[in-house]
């Protein structure tokens, strides 16, 4: 029997289902701020921020990907993640993340009139997403 704390939770990007199955608990970042969700949550729809998706899984275990953006459905018994990116650890390339971090900051710390401030600031929100997932 299926614990009564889980629900049912689907992450899926634009080329595969990235998870698929039962969550107690899954936390990330939205555009309001950050948001954990448990069952019988009240139904939403939130926009995504770079950041890190914890899933809590039965006997407590935790899972961490980099989810950089999308939305999400919430209803009361289940979530549904559509992600235009989010990678596991496994799957992020530390260096080529370090490289990112850098020329983002590079790019913020030396802005001209030309320099898309917004743009930087995600780009180095996910490079921070990816390293942190990573370490």
């Amino acid at each position: 029997m299926a614990d009564e704390r889980n629900f049912e939770l689907k992450i899926i990007t634009p080329d595969r289902v990235f998870y698929e199955g039962e969550a107690v608990m899954v936390e990330f970042n939205t555009t309001e701020g950050e948001i954990g969700i448990y069952k019988h949550h009240i139904p939403m729809t939130v926009i995504i921020k770079p950041g890190i998706l914890t899933i809590t899984e039965e006997n407590d275990e935790t899972r961490e990907a980099a989810l950089h953006a999308g939305f999400v459905e919430i209803l009361p018994d289940r979530v549904t993640i559509m992600a235009e990116i989010i990678e596991w650890p496994q799957e992020i390339d530390l260096d080529r993340a370090e490289a990112a971090k850098e020329r983002a900051e590079e790019r913020l710390l030396h802005k001209t009139s030309e320099t898309d401030v917004a743009r930087a600031e995600t780009a180095l929100q996910r490079a921070l997403a990816r390293i942190e997932t990573v370490k």
